[in-house]
């Protein structure tokens, strides 16, 4: 009866030492050969990055143009654009609006903000430059020189509002300089920005207007008369800087270094701006 049930513990002492055995050379043992085929963990995707762009009117073509080129270099960054006119998009600014860059299409604005140390000053570049021109519908004939518009035919000029428009403050310095804004000045209609004053003269609600050249070049309803005397009003520029507020510095500073890249430039140009290159 001994010698049986000795011999009953020592089989069941065989079976579990073979079962053990088959667990450690079985494929789901940790130690097993087949953890070299996990390969390594899969790598987390790049951060996606949205960078919001305050910028003049007057740059809305080039820019959406900039956007797509962009997009095929830094897929990662998604550039969402608020445009408007420079004194307004300055007052947003200074409000506390999102923004991670400024592109004002005067200088005065970027000083404002400079001044209250809402822009990162060693940022600030002079990104592009323009001319002023005055417009009339395309089909019109009776408008052909800026002195024209003292005539009694034309009623009505639109301008941009000089006190937040950098394109009306260039106008009204023009005018000025020209000694005919006193004149002309109960026949300008003011705009909120450049787009609407090119709206004024392609829907004929206005006979004339006074817009960017990059504007006017960007339009089949009207075309040039005359540009502005480079001497009548102070150098058209664009200054581009980064908002001090933004929480992508990194990705903010890429894309001003890609403003001023040839590449943009080139589309800048297109557009009709003066540019580094072209300068």
């Amino acid at each position: 009866m001994k010698k049986w049930i000795k011999a009953l513990l020592i089989s069941g002492m065989v079976l579990s030492l073979g079962l053990t055995g088959c667990a450690n050379n079985g494929g789901s043992s940790p130690n097993s050969g087949d953890s070299g085929d996990k390969g390594a963990a899969p790598q987390e995707p790049a951060k996606q990055v949205e960078l919001i762009v305050s910028a003049a009117a007057s740059l809305k073509n080039s820019l959406e143009e900039i956007q797509k080129d962009y997009a095929a270099k830094e897929p990662n960054v998604k550039l969402t654009f608020n445009m408007g006119a420079s004194g307004t998009l300055q007052q947003q600014i200074e409000n506390g609006a999102p923004a991670d860059l400024f592109i004002s299409a005067g200088k005065s604005q970027v000083d404002a903000l400079l001044a209250k140390n809402l822009m990162d000053k060693d940022s600030v570049v002079d990104l592009l430059g323009n001319d002023l021109v005055l417009v009339v519908g395309a089909n019109d004939t009776n408008v052909n020189s800026i002195q024209d518009l003292s005539k009694e035919s034309v009623k009505q000029i639109g301008i941009g509002t000089p006190e937040s428009v950098p394109a009306g403050k260039y106008a009204k310095e023009a005018f000025t300089s020209l000694k005919l804004w006193d004149t002309l000045e109960p026949k300008f209609v003011q705009a909120k920005d450049v787009t609407q004053v090119l709206n004024y003269v392609e829907t004929g609600n206005a006979e004339a207007g006074v817009v960017y050249k990059s504007d006017a070049q960007g339009s089949t309803k009207v075309k040039v008369v005359e540009a502005f005397p480079a001497d009548s009003h102070k150098a058209i520029t664009y200054p581009a800087g980064i908002v001090s507020a933004t929480k992508e510095k990194e990705a903010a500073n890429a894309f001003l270094t890609y403003l001023k890249s040839s590449d943009a430039q080139d589309i800048f140009a297109k557009f009709g701006f003066k540019t580094n290159l072209s300068k």
